[in-house]
């Protein structure tokens, strides 16, 4: 079996906190006193094309928040929706010695709006550790359709059988072994730490 020289990540659950989930979104609309059933039906209607790039943040807020006026503006909402990334150091810990290794390519494959995870890659200075970024919004498609790991390993030149990639969804791990990729389902650091030690991936 190849060893492995590449390493493709999820972001949100893996890493960082999910960027804008549906528990961000509840606390949205709480702390912008929102309906949530009515804005969780305009999200649901437009989030796809924000994802995949068809629409930036501007438009999406239009579409899903100001639809009808706001006591507030779209600054203090982007504002709120940028505030609730975080880190999840342990994590970033196991990646920062893979990064310091050389021994890996380190990328990332995640489904994210454009202005968001721009946002979040300064943020929490994630060139520092990966190496290219293949994200639903730069390349209009999104997990699990396999053309998002397919493009991964044709832009990298790396082989499915030396490529490694980690989410915290099981269908997406899933579909990465279907394009002949190995792939673990994170659940915990600990237990990224034991599976990667049981593939070979020495930090």
């Amino acid at each position: 079996m190849s060893e492995i020289s590449a390493l493709f990540w999820d972001v949100g659950g893996v890493f960082l906190t999910n960027a804008w989930d549906r528990m961000s979104r509840q606390k949205a609309a709480e702390e912008f006193e929102l309906d949530w059933d009515e804005f969780d039906a305009h999200h649901q209607s437009v989030v796809r094309d924000f994802e995949i790039g068809r629409i930036g943040l501007d438009e999406y807020l239009r579409r899903a928040v100001f639809y009808r006026e706001r006591t507030f503006g779209g600054e203090d909402f982007k504002d709120f929706m940028f505030q609730q990334s975080e880190l999840k150091p342990e994590t970033l810990d196991i990646i920062a010695r893979l990064a310091r290794s050389g021994k890996y390519l380190l990328c990332t494959i995640n489904n994210e709006s454009l202005e968001l995870n721009r946002h979040r890659i300064e943020r929490f200075g994630l060139r520092e550790y990966f190496s290219l970024f293949f994200t639903s919004s730069f390349l209009g498609v999104m997990k699990p359709d396999e053309a998002i790991y397919r493009i991964a390993l044709s832009v990298t030149q790396r082989r499915p059988e030396e490529s490694l990639f980690i989410d915290d969804r099981a269908k997406n791990a899933e579909v990465a072994r279907q394009c002949g990729m190995r792939a673990i389902h994170f659940q915990s650091p600990s237990q990224l730490r034991s599976d990667l030690e049981a593939l070979g991936v020495e930090s």
